[in-house]
């Protein structure tokens, strides 16, 4: 039985053996690279009662948050075909680790309902640092090269653009591309561009492999049509490229047109785009916020 099932049939035998009221809600937000969660515990049914019971309430919390979080951490796609959890299974990452994750997470003080009922705290985990975790190699893989580049510009960054459905490769159908925290990057003739190896690795906690955006946000009132978010992660020069396609068994991959991966392998420059992770990626707005569970 996978792991993150065994930690749901936990909690609910919680629910059903003990008293006590305690819940987990929340949404994975990609565009800001994040987990938000918040705990909830009901007082009258762990049988505190305030001003006295506050600090037994919050230390019931905080020892029943990292249960509440994991299966929600396992479930959490790496790249196009496996899980956090799928890793674990694997023997490559450990539950210890995934605590870890749980444990780094920035915490609210604790506040009272209105109605003065329930005890909440909220936790923000970082996608980025998450993905911090999955960075194994010491130097980053040599970007693919052609024999005849093309003259390319310059660029400050690369935006790639898939906010509506593409054509899932090999399949007969389309899909909306599904954001992980490594996804990989195709041309048309499938030859493949970027993928997490290409990462320079001297601080990925803070530079991500890509990060995600909504199509609000290359449709802004400024010089460049970009968002600040977005500017600031890209520059105001960025190559847009429009994806051709999505890749894998969660459709996580892009394909993008070989003219325009040709643009970008043929500069020195731009190749050195890909080690710094300078690449946004716009998707749908419905994939990019999730609620916990979902």
């Amino acid at each position: 039985m996978k792991i993150v099932h065994l930690c749901i049939l936990f909690l609910m035998a919680m629910a059903v053996y003990g008293e006590t009221k305690i819940d987990i809600a929340g949404t994975i937000e990609w565009d800001k690279m994040e987990i938000n969660a918040a705990v909830s515990l009901d007082l009258a049914s762990a049988n505190i009662r305030l001003p006295t019971g506050r600090n037994q309430g919050e230390e019931l919390i905080s020892s029943e948050y990292i249960a509440l979080i994991r299966p929600w951490i396992l479930s959490i796609p790496v790249d196009s075909s496996l899980t956090i959890e799928d890793y674990v299974e694997a023997g490559n990452f450990s539950l210890l680790q995934v605590e870890g994750l749980a444990l780094s997470a920035r915490t609210a003080p604790p506040s009272l309902s209105t109605d003065f009922a329930k005890l909440k705290t909220s936790y923000t985990i970082s996608l980025a640092g998450i993905s911090a975790e999955f960075i194994r190699h010491s130097r980053p893989a040599t970007i693919r090269r052609v024999l005849s580049p093309v003259p390319a510009v310059s660029h400050t960054g690369i935006i790639i653009i898939a906010p509506d459905e593409l054509p899932v490769h090999g399949m007969n159908h389309s899909a909306l591309a599904l954001p992980c925290l490594f996804p990989k990057i195709w041309d048309t003739d499938m030859n493949l561009i970027y993928e997490r190896n290409t990462l320079e690795v001297q601080n990925p906690q803070r530079s991500p492999m890509v990060r995600y955006a909504p199509e609000e946000g290359i449709f802004r009132p400024t010089p460049s049509g970009l968002s600040p978010e977005i500017t600031a992660l890209v520059g105001d020069k960025p190559l847009r490229i429009m994806a051709r396609g999505v890749f894998g068994i969660r459709p996580t991959d892009l394909i993008i047109d070989s003219a325009d991966a040709l643009g970008i392998i043929s500069s020195e420059e731009n190749r050195r785009l890909l080690r710094e992770g300078k690449v946004v990626i716009i998707l749908n707005d419905k994939v990019l916020k999730s609620a916990l569970g979902e």
